[in-house]
């Protein structure tokens, strides 16, 4: 049977304990927010129907259940249960650990070892758990707020099924509530306002959530959402700049421009300067938008997103973001088109595949006697001599067979470019016809 944090901590159950503690599930149906893998269908309920537990990765934002969930699972397992963290532990420890598990399982008893915070091991030091898990001596639970993808080794992610916990929705905050009132026998002192601000301010966070609610209760009257906000000030987003969740949202911000949602776009943009991020890195985003999404099916939006980081440079916050703001909602708003993008990588790797392919003759200047002589500059056509301004002349290597890149859509601006284009490809046949 596994033991409860005050156990671990050496402290008795009468010692005074957080409202989060004494609220924690003690079976898998006590858990909140996490059906889809421990609902009939879920890949846990499969696993412990069929009498086996695989080692595990437990990948969740903070307060979803990751520790809880463990130790659950090891009342379910004839498994000896460990538990470290990987912030306060080093090999040396593992090792001890592991000799432990090893004269453990002499004696017949298998160990199920929990891993807190898993991701904060090296790769060296991931590297030592994978003779102990191929071998069966322990059955590892790791747990991780980090994407396992980008922090654990492969070698040790092939040993280990991934499930992935969800942030509590309102719902799930909602019965968590519920229990805190049941455990202290009376009702939050908030109004209706006040208590979808609570959930709000939690964001998905079940331990932050009553850690907050215990504030509450010491309450001796009625909040609303102001004087809630006053009491327990605001709480920063979930968001590292470094990390994971830069790169989701960045995702986010960009997907909904190109997607030509002005409103989710406004949501990312905030989203991420409430975090903390550095606006001129979204400054810089916003331009790539303008050329990478929007291109010529607007030219005006690469000027503008500039003048915005511009305005952004000259003022500063928070009246800055403001521009940024603007050049957001025209790109958004903006036609889309990546046949500038798509032009320019397909011309890269054509120029790649052809290697040092010469012009041809006909164009290169001759600025001396030998030049002429071998034909450098000779039947070159000055365009602006034809009467259409357009000679229809080859400007591709003379062994290269004529390219074509840049494919604008008939949206924007470039309708107006694709009128231009077809145009000269009517006349460049024509005068070809002519010349034969």
């Amino acid at each position: 049977m596994s033991q409860t944090l005050f156990e671990t901590a050496g402290l008795s159950e009468d010692a005074p304990r957080p409202l989060a503690d004494r609220l924690r599930p003690h079976t898998l149906e006590d858990i909140e927010g996490q059906d889809h893998i421990l609902g009939p269908e879920g890949a846990l309920a499969s696993m412990l129907k069929n009498g086996h537990l695989s080692s595990l990765i437990l990948w969740g934002p903070p307060g979803c259940g990751k520790t809880t969930l463990a130790r659950i699972l090891a009342g379910h397992v004839d498994l000896h249960y460990e538990q470290i963290s990987a912030i306060f532990s080093g090999v040396a420890d593992l090792k001890k650990v592991f000799e432990a598990a090893r004269a453990r399982r002499q004696s017949g008893q298998g160990t199920l070892l929990f891993v807190d915070e898993i991701h904060r091991f090296n790769k060296s030091q991931q590297d030592a758990f994978l003779p102990v898990v191929e071998d069966g001596t322990i059955t590892l639970i790791g747990a991780t707020t980090e994407n396992p993808s980008f922090e654990l080794n492969a070698a040790l992610l092939s040993r280990a099924q991934v499930l992935v916990l969800k942030r509590l929705d309102d719902a799930a905050l909602e019965k968590l509530l519920k229990r805190a009132e049941e455990e202290m026998r009376k009702s939050l002192p908030l109004d209706e306002d006040a208590r979808d601000l609570l959930k709000t301010m939690a964001d998905g966070d079940g331990r932050y959530l009553l850690s907050m609610a215990e504030q509450i209760f010491d309450q001796d009257k009625n909040l609303g959402a102001e004087a809630l906000m006053n009491l327990l000030q605001k709480r920063a987003p979930l968001y590292d700049k470094s990390d994971e969740g830069h790169y989701n949202l960045i995702s986010a911000l960009h997907k909904s421009v190109r997607g030509s949602d002005v409103d989710a776009s406004l949501y990312w943009f905030a989203r991420m300067l409430e975090g903390g991020e550095d606006p001129r890195f979204l400054a810089r985003r916003i331009v790539r938008m303008a050329t990478e999404d929007i291109g010529n099916a607007d030219p005006q939006g690469l000027p503008l997103a500039l003048a915005a980081w511009e305005t952004y440079e000259r003022l500063g916050s928070p009246e800055g973001e403001l521009a940024l703001a603007q050049a957001l909602i025209y790109l958004a708003s903006a036609p889309k088109s990546n046949a500038a993008y798509t032009a320019y990588s397909a011309a890269r790797r054509t120029a790649k595949e052809t290697g040092s392919l010469m012009p041809p003759s006909h164009i290169l200047n001759a600025p001396t006697k030998l030049m002429k002589e071998i034909g450098y500059g000779a039947g070159y056509e000055y365009d602006h001599d034809s009467a259409e301004g357009f000679s229809g002349q080859n400007y591709f290597p003379d062994d290269m067979k004529r390219a074509q890149f840049y494919n604008p859509p008939e949206r924007g601006f470039e309708r107006e470019i694709r009128k231009r284009l077809d145009y000269w490809a009517k006349l460049r046949e024509k005068k070809n016809k002519g010349s034969a």
